[in-house]
């Protein structure tokens, strides 16, 4: 199944998941990822008595209903790890730019406090102008 058909199969048919309750699919964009590991499991678990439970191959309505809440559970969860890591790593680069940039700070002026007097009074004289 591709992410637009599970989507639409969840819209269309009004696919709710039991959490606290029943939720919808777009409710499932608020839950921590330990939340929806639990929803996963428990899906999982139904799954595993439907196959059990049944000699034929064929999947009654409710079989697909419930392939596709583990399709939509595993998607989330996968952007939601996709999306941490992302954050987790623009926020690396931002803290590796801020401690280049505090020392670049610090050898300008080490070069600063390097020059002579008389350079020192050149450049000020060249500011005033």
């Amino acid at each position: 199944m591709t992410t637009v058909n599970i989507f639409e199969i969840a819209t269309k048919n009004k696919i709710r998941f039991q959490f606290k309750g029943l939720i919808s699919t777009e409710d499932l964009w608020d839950l921590s990822v330990e939340n929806l590991d639990s929803i996963f499991k428990t899906l999982n678990s139904q799954l595993k008595q439907v196959k059990e439970e049944s000699l034929l191959n064929t999947k009654t309505k409710e079989d697909k209903e419930l392939d596709v809440k583990i399709e939509l559970v595993k998607y989330i969860v996968s952007t939601k790890l996709a999306e941490k890591e992302a954050q987790l790593f623009a926020k690396a680069q931002k803290e590796q730019k801020q401690k280049i940039q505090e020392i670049l700070f610090t050898k300008q002026n080490q070069e600063l406090e390097n020059k002579s007097v008389e350079e020192l009074q050149a450049m000020l004289g060249q500011l005033d102008k």
